[in-house]
């Protein structure tokens, strides 16, 4: 029987968030092969994992994935798609000695997602290869849970979006869309918050940072952001109000 890749969202943070298919796929899989974002860190998809799956037994892999803006269209950078390959052909080295392997990415493996970018190379390697995707919680739905804040309602049109895209894609988001989910802004915190006031949606705003973590932050009032935000942060911007909030803290 041939072995099979599943490619796992974890969920935001809280590992109480994995879904019972993605327990149980975790669970039984061998292998645990593990993207994360620096050479000499950890990773944090499998930090949740670990909370939940008894991992010692297993054999776990930490592979460097950098997290480097991608523009589809073009070719990534030579570090990028080389951290790709290499983690491509070790994932199928273990395919090929009879393991199924669990490759777990933050998060919902649909949104802005390591995991397709392992699959699309993959498949550009061997295309028979057999894969399989679990969804998972995404940030913006445990943001939304957080703050008792709807992504959007009704009639709503909805944009997700990095904040690192340029400004004039943001400036058309809150634009043509009743809300609009900002994710990665971590880095570009000043940029947004001018943005928002220039479209006057300062108000329409929320921030959340480290979604379904313990040390989960939710702050409505922009001006008192942190310096340096963490990476896992998120804004949520509803034109038609935000509703009802969770305390903040």
């Amino acid at each position: 029987m041939q072995s099979t890749l599943f490619i796992i969202g974890t969920g935001p943070g809280d590992p109480e968030h994995l879904t019972l298919k993605a327990f149980n796929t975790l669970k039984s899989c061998p292998v645990i092969v593990a993207p994360k974002g620096s050479k000499d860190g950890r990773s944090t998809a499998l930090s949740i994992v670990e909370q939940v799956v008894n991992i010692a037994e297993k054999q776990v892999h930490e592979v460097y994935f950098p997290m480097k803006k991608i523009k589809l269209g073009q070719p990534p950078l030579p570090e990028v798609e080389s951290a790709w390959k290499e983690t491509a052909n070790q994932v199928l080295a273990l395919l090929d000695s009879g393991t199924n392997v669990a490759f777990p990415t933050l998060g919902d493996p649909a949104i802005y997602s390591t995991g397709y970018y392992l699959y699309d190379t993959l498949m550009s390697i061997r295309p028979d290869l057999q894969v399989k995707f679990i969804s998972g919680i995404s940030a913006m739905s445990s943001c939304s849970a957080s703050t008792l804040t709807p992504v959007c309602l009704g009639d709503d049109m909805l944009a997700v979006l990095p904040a690192t895209f340029c400004e004039e894609k943001i400036r058309k988001a809150f634009c043509d869309f009743d809300a609009i989910v900002l994710m990665k802004v971590h880095r570009v915190m000043d940029k947004i918050c001018r943005l928002l006031k220039e479209a006057g949606l300062t108000e329409n705003a929320i921030y959340v940072e480290k979604a379904g973590m313990h040390d989960e932050r939710i702050i409505s009032d922009l001006s008192s952001i942190p310096e340096n935000p963490h990476y896992f942060s998120t804004i949520i911007v509803r034109k038609r109000g935000n509703g009802p909030h969770a305390e903040l803290h």
